[in-house]
């Protein structure tokens, strides 16, 4: 509530930040697509200074993107930099010198963040009060917990339906979900998330070709951490950040991208048979 996030395009509302999704995989990609030769040859890896300008780009994506403000998109935006750095072949001691400034510098960090964003990771640990700060995520318990096995019947939960839970068409839709379709709605819904992500992991392993492994890792791993964080958060097992549930949650743009992404990672799975 304030963020500047969207352009106003008349009939609907743009998130630029999103296309960051779509176009990172492709730039790390063609950014190591020299290596691809050498990145067989076990005697022969990236250095640290192949990832210099790939990582420049990437930290200035997340501070842009965080000071719309906009977190959540920002942190899906650094860690799957990071998980594709990881894929490429970035020597391990880089995540642990990263794990190690990020622990030390987390007084930092913390002062970094916005009065709400404390609130929030506080609200994680058990503070806060359930009026105020722990509203939300208490309605969103309130609604998973109430629809139990079989749900209240679509149409029909009264979390969503006489406005308790806010949010309820797009980043707590899966609270919804489970209020009105129960605990077999739930697992229905995430069962058919892990088919299409093991049939993506399939296709990639499939893949012959580095620059399209990379970009297949890149469109992959947008939609399935949105998909656990979002989960993961309607039920407070992590703190409460703008991101939408992919294919579910209401919302154009990020519609939009999931969709192209997928559409990408078809077209990769059809020419892999044509190499």
């Amino acid at each position: 509530m304030g963020g500047k996030r969207w352009i106003s395009l008349y009939f609907f509302r743009f998130q630029p930040s999103e296309l960051a999704k779509l176009f990172l995989p492709i730039f790390v990609a063609c950014s190591f697509s020299e290596l691809e030769k050498t990145m067989y040859r076990s005697v022969d890896v990236p250095s640290i200074r192949n990832f210099l300008w790939p990582g420049a780009i990437l930290v200035f994506s997340f501070l842009i993107i965080r000071k719309q403000p906009d977190l959540g998109t920002a942190l899906i935006i650094l860690f799957s930099g990071l998980i594709l750095f990881w894929f490429v072949g970035i020597d391990k001691r880089f995540f642990l010198v990263l794990g190690l400034i990020g622990l030390l510098g987390a007084p930092l960090l913390w002062r970094c963040l916005k009065p709400y964003q404390q609130n929030r990771i506080l609200v994680l640990c058990g503070q806060g009060d359930a009026r105020k700060e722990r509203y939300q995520v208490e309605q969103s318990k309130i609604a998973i917990g109430s629809g139990g096995f079989m749900g209240k019947g679509l149409l029909r939960g009264t979390q969503n339906k006489l406005q308790f839970l806010p949010e309820d068409h797009t980043d707590f839709i899966f609270s919804v979900i489970c209020e009105e379709l129960g605990f077999l709605g739930g697992v229905a819904v995430l069962t058919l998330f892990a088919m299409l992500f093991a049939r993506i992991i399939f296709v990639i392993l499939q893949l012959k070709s580095l620059f399209d492994q990379i970009i297949g890792v890149g469109l992959l791993i947008h939609v399935l951490l949105s998909t656990c964080i979002n989960v993961a958060m309607v039920t407070g097992m992590l703190p409460i950040v703008g991101i939408p549930l992919p294919l579910v949650s209401y919302g154009i743009t990020n519609l939009w991208i999931t969709l192209a992404s997928l559409g990408w990672l078809n077209n990769l799975a059809i020419r892999r048979f044509y190499y």
